[in-house]
């Protein structure tokens, strides 16, 4: 019962996270010859059970030719923000018009527009993995800062960030 609400917990915080976000650089991981091209998109939905959805540009070709599903990494960054994510998980292409009707927790404009638009196409991530990371640092003097970026061109660094990562429930 208490890994419940902690799954819980952990989504509610990712769901927030995402939003405030708003937007990622979509990457397919497919091995697939034809697949959906690296991507700038905007969040539409996160939805309570791990899925982030949102529209992406219709490739030229037929979507029939492209793979249903295959693996994604969203990467949420936003200027000024102290934190980022790193979200992986499984995408799904989302053409079926009764699955959009149905899909309770999309507005109804975006449902009306990915059934209308031509140029766009509905995708849903089912999140696996997400891996949260802080980036404020703390304020030092500028000896302390100088030395540090002097010693990180000798070693490989990861500039600190250690994420907390996170497997929502499937």
């Amino acid at each position: 019962m208490a890994t419940t609400a902690t799954n819980q917990q952990q989504l509610n915080f990712l769901q927030d996270k995402i939003q405030e976000i708003g937007s990622a650089i979509f990457f397919n991981l497919s091995d697939s010859v034809l697949k959906l091209p690296t991507s700038l998109v905007s969040t539409l939905k996160v939805y309570d059970y791990g899925f982030v959805w949102f529209s992406i540009q219709k490739p030229k070709q037929n979507l029939q030719e492209f793979e249903n599903e295959f693996p994604v990494r969203l990467d949420f960054f936003k200027k000024g923000k102290s934190y980022f994510l790193q979200v992986m998980g499984k995408a799904c292409v989302v053409t079926d018009p009764e699955e959009i009707y149905t899909a309770s927790t999309l507005p109804q404009e975006v449902k009306e527009a990915a059934l209308n638009d031509t140029d766009t196409v509905l995708v849903k991530v089912k999140i696996s993995k997400a891996e949260y990371y802080e980036t404020r640092t703390p304020r030092h003097s500028w000896w302390h800062s100088a030395v540090n970026t002097f010693t990180t061109w000798f070693r490989n660094s990861n500039n600190g960030y250690r994420p907390d990562i996170y497997y929502p429930a499937s």
